[in-house]
C-alpha cells in the first residue's frame, strides 16, 4: 500500500472512515461535507448515472480481417465448422459507432495498449505505427495507454506515433502513470510536455471521470527497446498515487487503463483504493461465457466482466478484449449519487462477417438460416459490416504493403535448401528439397539450410534487442520454401507464411532436452508428421530416430558466445529460449513448453517475418546489386550434427 500524502486525499480518506461509524443524522451531514458541490448526474429512472465503456487492446497492427472457423448448430443439435471472416479494424470502427449510438451520450472509447508490432502494417507501410495511427484516428478513442510494444523502436519512434495520435481528426490522449522518460528521451517532459500524461479527466453527462494509464514495467524494459535512461515505476504504486491525486480534486469515478496483464489487473483491483474499473491489455485474455468453447472461439479465462473487491471493500470490475482487432468489449456501468459503482454488465463482442461457408460452399438458404439462428443465440458473435471510412483510410497502406511485397530484399547465390526432417531417399520429407540439394547429401544428414538460418536469425536478433537469448528454435514445418537467386519480400513471406510472433521462455536444460524429445516423438511416434522437427540455434545434438521415445537425443551441447565454444548442457541451469508462439503454446506436440509456467514466459510479440527481414538487412551486401547476401551457415552451427534413421542404423 502507498501512504496518502496529498492533504485533499487525506481529507477524503478521513471522511470515508468517519462515515462508516457515524449515526444516521451525522452520516448524512458528514457525507454532504465530504462530497462538496457535485453536479446532478444524468440518470436513469432509478437516479443512477449510466456509463458505457467500449474497449480494445493488443491489436498489434492487425488491421485486416482474418479467416476464422466457428462451430455452429446446423439445426439438428450437431455443430459444424463454418468459415467466417473475423475482425479487422473496419469492423472495429463500425462496432464502435453502432454500440455508441445505441448506448447514448455517456460513452468512453478506450484502447489498452499494444497497438503496434505484429504485421507488416507496423513498419512496412510507412513510418512505424503510421497505419495504426490512421485507423485509430478513424476509431476516435478517448484515451490510449502505452503498451510495451509501443517502445519497440525506441522513444524517438514512439514520439512520432504519439504525435500522429494527437494531430488527427480525433486527437487521442496518451497515458502512462509509471513511465519516466529519460533526460535524453525525445519524450522527456522538457521537450514533449503533456505528450504522455499519467491520467486524463473526461466529462460525460455532467460527471468527471478520471482515467489513469499504466504500462507493464519489467517486460517493457527487458523485452522492448525504450531509451536506456527511460524508467518505469512500480505499477501499483504509480496508479495509486495518481488515483489519490484525482480523488483530491473531487473525482469519484476512476478507471484504470492498464497494460500489465489480466492476472496483474486482478492483483491491482484487490490492492487499490478508489478504483472502479480496470480496462486491461497485454495478456490477450479472452473473457466471456463458457459457450465460447462450444463455438470453437477459445477457452475464456473467466466471465465478462470479472467482479472483484478492492482494499476498502468496493466493487471493482475488470475487463479485457483478447487480441488482434477481433473482439470489442462493451461494459455497462451504473453509479449512485455518491460515485459508488452499483453494477457492471457487458459483452465481449467477437466481430464477424455476414457470409458463411460450409465445406467451401455457401450453405443453402435453409441451412444458412439455422446457422444464423445459432450465431445469434450465442450472444457474442456480432455480425458487423466494415466501415467504409476505415476501409478508405486503410487503402493507401494496403497499397504500400503490396508494393513492399514486390521489393527485392536479398541475394542468395547458393540455394538455401528446404528440408523439414533429415533422412535419405525414402524418408518422409525427402522430396521437398531440390535435386541439386539432395545430390549434395548435406540435408539428409543435417536438415534444411533455410530452417537453420531462420533459427539463427531469431537468436542473433534476440541477443541484440529483446533481453538476450541462449537458444532459438524453429519448427521445420514453419518454414515452407527454399530460397535462391534474387529474393523478394513476397518470397520471404511465403517462406514464413503463418504470421507467428516470437516468445521468450526461461527453461531448464532438462526442459530443453524434453522439448527436443517432444519434437522427435511428434515426428516418429504414432501418427507422426514432418512439421514438428526442431531446428535450433545455439544448441546442437545427435538424433537416432531408431530409438524409443525419450532416447532419441544425445550429445546435447549449448554454444557459449563469450568463448565461442560448445559445452554440455546443464540440466539444472535456466536458459533463455526464443521460439515461435505456436510452439511456445504447445503446438506441434510440445507438452513440455506448454507446461512452462507464466512467470517463465514472455510474449515478445515481434512478427517472425519482420524479425527475419531485419536480420537480413544487417548482412553483408553484394557490391553488384547492393542487396544483402544470404549464405549457408557453417555445418558446425547446425543443430542436427549427426542423424541416424532406419537406413543408417547399421552404419
Amino acid at each position: 500500500m502507498v501512504m496518502v500524502t496529498d492533504p485533499g486525499a487525506r481529507f477524503f480518506s478521513w471522511c470515508r472512515q468517519r462515515a462508516g461509524s457515524a449515526a444516521a443524522l451525522a452520516l448524512a451531514v458528514l457525507l454532504a461535507a465530504c462530497a462538496g458541490p457535485r453536479a446532478i448526474p444524468e440518470a436513469g429512472g432509478d437516479g443512477a448515472f449510466r456509463l458505457t465503456i467500449l474497449h480494445l487492446n493488443d491489436h498489434h497492427s492487425n488491421l485486416q480481417p482474418r479467416a476464422g472457423t466457428v462451430q455452429l448448430d446446423d439445426g439438428s443439435g450437431q455443430r459444424v465448422p463454418v468459415a467466417m471472416e473475423v475482425g479487422g479494424y473496419a469492423r472495429v470502427v463500425s462496432a464502435l459507432e453502432e454500440l455508441s449510438a445505441a448506448a447514448g451520450p455517456n460513452v468512453l472509447r478506450l484502447h489498452a495498449g499494444d497497438a503496434l508490432t505484429g504485421t507488416l502494417y507496423f513498419n512496412r507501410a510507412g513510418e512505424p505505427g503510421e497505419a495504426d495511427a490512421a485507423l485509430m484516428d478513424v476509431a476516435c478513442f478517448d484515451a490510449f495507454t502505452l503498451g510495451n510494444h509501443e517502445f519497440d523502436k525506441g522513444d524517438s519512434a514512439l514520439r512520432g506515433f504519439v504525435e500522429r495520435l494527437g494531430r488527427g481528426r480525433c486527437p487521442t490522449p496518451v497515458l502512462s502513470a509509471n513511465v519516466r522518460f529519460g533526460a535524453q528521451s525525445a519524450l522527456h517532459p522538457s521537450r514533449a510536455p503533456d505528450m504522455v500524461r499519467p491520467s486524463v479527466v473526461l466529462r460525460r453527462g455532467g460527471q468527471d471521470i478520471g482515467i489513469v494509464g499504466v504500462t507493464v514495467a519489467y517486460k517493457t524494459k527487458v523485452s522492448s527497446s525504450p531509451d536506456a535512461d527511460t524508467q518505469f515505476d512500480d505499477e501499483a504504486a504509480a496508479v495509486q498515487r495518481e488515483i489519490d491525486r484525482l480523488q483530491a480534486r473531487g473525482i469519484d469515478k476512476i478507471i484504470v487503463l492498464s497494460h500489465i496483464g489480466h492476472d496483474a489487473d486482478l492483483r491491482l483491483a484487490r490492492g487499490l483504493r478508489g478504483v472502479d474499473v480496470i480496462v486491461g491489455g497485454d495478456s490477450h485474455t479472452l473473457l466471456g461465457p463458457a459457450a465460447m468453447v462450444q463455438a470453437g472461439i477459445g477457452t475464456p479465462t473467466a466471465d465478462y466482466p470479472v467482479r472483484m473487491r478492492g482494499v476498502e471493500g468496493q466493487q471493482v470490475c475488470v475487463v479485457q478484449a483478447a487480441e488482434f482487432s477481433q473482439v470489442l468489449g462493451e461494459l455497462q456501468l451504473s453509479f449512485d449519487a455518491r460515485g459508488e459503482l452499483l453494477s457492471c454488465e457487458g459483452t465481449a463482442h467477437i466481430l464477424v462477417g455476414q457470409s458463411m461457408e460450409v465445406d467451401g460452399r455457401t450453405p443453402a438458404p435453409g441451412l444458412f438460416e439455422r446457422l444464423e439462428a445459432s450465431r445469434a443465440a450465442a450472444g457474442f458473435l456480432r455480425v458487423t459490416r466494415p466501415s467504409a471510412a476505415a476501409q478508405a483510410a486503410l487503402a493507401p497502406f494496403e497499397a504500400r504493403v503490396a508494393g513492399f511485397a514486390r521489393t527485392r530484399v536479398a541475394s542468395v547465390p547458393q540455394e538455401l535448401c528446404a528440408r523439414r526432417v533429415p533422412g535419405g531417399p525414402d524418408s518422409m520429407d525427402y522430396g521437398r528439397s531440390s535435386g541439386a540439394c539432395n545430390a549434395e547429401g548435406r540435408v539428409s544428414q543435417h536438415g534444411g539450410d533455410i530452417q537453420q538460418l531462420v533459427a539463427q536469425a531469431y537468436l542473433d536478433v534476440a541477443r541484440l534487442r529483446y533481453g538476450g537469448a541462449d537458444v532459438a528454435v524453429q519448427n521445420g514445418g514453419g518454414v515452407r520454401t527454399p530460397l535462391v537467386g534474387v529474393v523478394t519480400a513476397e518470397q520471404l513471406i511465403g517462406a514464413l507464411p503463418f504470421g507467428n510472433t516470437l516468445w521468450r521462455l526461461d527453461v531448464t536444460g532438462a526442459e530443453l532436452k524434453d522439448m527436443l524429445e517432444d519434437g522427435m516423438e511428434a515426428v516418429w511416434g504414432p501418427g507422426g508428421s514432418s512439421g514438428p522437427y526442431p531446428y535450433a540455434a545455439g544448441l546442437r545434438f545427435s538424433v537416432d530416430a531408431t530409438r524409443a521415445r525419450g532416447e532419441r537425443i544425445a550429445q546435447l551441447e549449448v554454444h557459449d558466445p563469450e568463448s565461442d565454444s560448445w559445452r554440455p548442457i546443464d540440466p539444472a541451469r535456466l536458459y533463455r529460449l526464443f521460439v515461435p508462439q505456436y510452439v511456445a503454446r504447445g503446438g506441434d506436440g510440445n507438452p513440455t513448453l506448454a507446461a512452462v509456467p507464466p512467470e517463465r514466459r514472455l510474449d515478445i510479440g515481434v512478427l517472425d517475418t519482420d524479425l527475419f527481414m531485419d536480420w537480413i538487412e544487417q548482412q553483408p551486401r553484394d557490391p553488384a546489386t547492393g542487396l544483402p547476401v544470404l549464405k549457408r551457415l557453417p555445418l558446425s552451427s547446425y543443430s542436427t550434427q549427426r542423424f541416424t534413421d532406419q537406413q543408417r542404423s547399421g552404419s
